[in-house]
C-alpha cells in the first residue's frame, strides 16, 4: 500500500470570468483529504505541473465580442504541505462563444415574439425601439434589456457591445416618402452602423413580392424593402439573412387588447399548404401570390431568425417555404 507515501491533491482554483471588461473571482477549494481510504495509488510520483496549456480559440477573423474569456488557476501540494504561493500551477485559458442578439423594433409584433423566441432559447436579448419596453405579459419580457431610442439617432456603441448579431424588423406604411424612410433608409443606416462595430451577422425582416407587377413593386413600401435587402447582401455577402415571409399572423396586441389573428390565418395556411399541389400552376400568374401564397406564423417567423443567429451556414434570401422549413430545425 502506498497510500501514506502519494500525494494527496489539495486543489486551490480560483477561476476568473470576464465580459463587458469586467472581472468576477470566484474562488473555491477542495480538500481530497477525506477520500485517503480509496486511493491505493502504485503510479509514479506526478510530474511538476508548471506548463501552461491553453484550449484552441476560434479563427482570428471572428471578432473578440463574440468570445467570453475565463481563466482557471490550480495548484496543489503533496500531504502535510501547507498549500502557498509557491505552488506549481496549471493556468487554463478557454474561449466560450455566447450569443448575444439586438433586435431592432423589438417591442412590435414581429419582433417581440423575435425575443421570447431567443429567451427560450437561452440566448441574451437587448431591443432598441422608440417606445421602449412593450407592455406584454410574461415572464420573458423581464429578461430582455430594453432600450429606447430611434435608430437613426442611436448610441450604438451602448447598444451593440457584446452583440453576435442583428436583427431588423423595421418597416411599416405610409406616404410614399415615409414608406422609403422606414422601410429603406433605417434599414441601411441600421446596417452600415451594424458593420462598422464589426458585428458578424445581420438578420433582416423583409416581404415576399406576391409576384405583383413591376409597376406595382415601384412602390415605397417595396422599394425600400428592396434597397435594404440589397444593402445587407452587400455587406454581409457570406452571413447576411433576409427572409421574405408573405403575410404574418398570430395573436396581436393592439391598444393592450389581443386580437387572435391565428383563428383565421392558422386555418387558411393549412388549406393553401394542402391544395399547393393543384394550385402551384396558378402561381406564375401575375399577383396570383395575393390569393394562394400561404400566410406564415409569427413563430415561424421568430424561429427561423433564431436558426440564423446560431448557425454560420445560413445567409442568403428565404422564401415563405424555406422560412418554415428553418423554423421547424430549431422550433421544440
Amino acid at each position: 500500500m502506498y497510500i501514506a507515501q502519494r500525494p494527496i491533491l489539495v486543489a486551490t482554483c480560483q477561476q476568473y470570468f470576464r465580459r463587458d471588461y469586467r472581472c468576477f473571482p470566484l474562488s473555491f477549494c477542495v480538500n481530497m483529504t477525506s477520500f485517503q481510504a480509496f486511493l491505493a495509488v502504485t503510479a509514479p510520483p506526478l510530474p511538476s505541473l508548471s506548463s501552461t496549456a491553453s484550449f484552441p480559440t476560434r479563427p482570428n477573423s471572428v471578432p473578440q465580442n463574440r468570445l467570453c474569456k475565463f481563466g482557471v488557476k490550480c495548484s496543489y501540494a503533496e500531504a502535510g504541505i501547507r498549500d502557498d504561493s509557491r505552488s506549481a500551477t496549471i493556468d487554463v485559458v478557454a474561449d466560450v462563444k455566447s450569443e448575444r442578439v439586438v433586435v431592432l423594433g423589438g417591442n412590435g409584433f414581429v419582433g417581440s415574439a423575435i425575443c421570447k423566441a431567443a429567451v427560450s432559447k437561452g440566448i441574451e436579448v437587448i431591443s432598441l425601439s422608440r417606445s421602449g419596453r412593450p407592455t406584454n405579459p410574461g415572464s420573458w419580457v423581464d429578461q430582455v434589456n430594453w432600450i429606447s431610442g430611434d435608430v437613426f439617432y442611436a448610441n450604438w456603441d451602448e447598444v451593440l457591445v457584446g452583440a453576435t448579431a442583428v436583427v431588423s424588423t423595421l418597416g411599416g406604411f405610409g406616404s410614399e416618402e415615409q414608406m422609403k424612410r422606414i422601410n429603406g433608409e433605417a434599414n441601411v443606416v441600421a446596417v452600415n452602423a451594424v458593420k462598422d462595430f464589426g458585428i458578424p451577422k445581420f438578420i433582416l425582416i423583409s416581404v415576399h413580392d406576391y409576384n405583383l407587377p413591376s409597376f406595382l413593386l415601384s412602390s415605397g413600401y417595396f422599394t425600400g424593402k428592396r434597397k435594404a435587402e440589397s444593402e445587407v447582401l452587400s455587406k454581409y455577402p457570406n452571413s447576411g439573412v433576409v427572409l421574405r415571409p408573405g403575410f404574418i399572423y398570430g395573436k396581436r396586441r393592439v391598444d393592450g387588447f389581443e386580437i387572435p389573428l391565428d383563428l383565421v390565418w392558422e386555418p387558411l395556411e393549412k388549406i393553401l399548404n394542402a391544395t399547393e399541389n393543384f394550385t402551384k400552376p396558378l402561381r406564375s400568374l401575375p399577383a396570383s401570390d395575393l390569393l394562394l401564397a400561404p400566410p406564415v406564423s409569427v413563430d415561424d417567423v421568430a424561429y427561423a431568425v433564431i436558426n440564423a443567429v446560431k448557425d454560420d451556414d445560413f445567409f442568403g434570401i428565404f422564401t415563405i417555404e424555406q422560412i418554415k422549413e428553418a423554423a421547424a430545425k430549431v422550433k421544440v
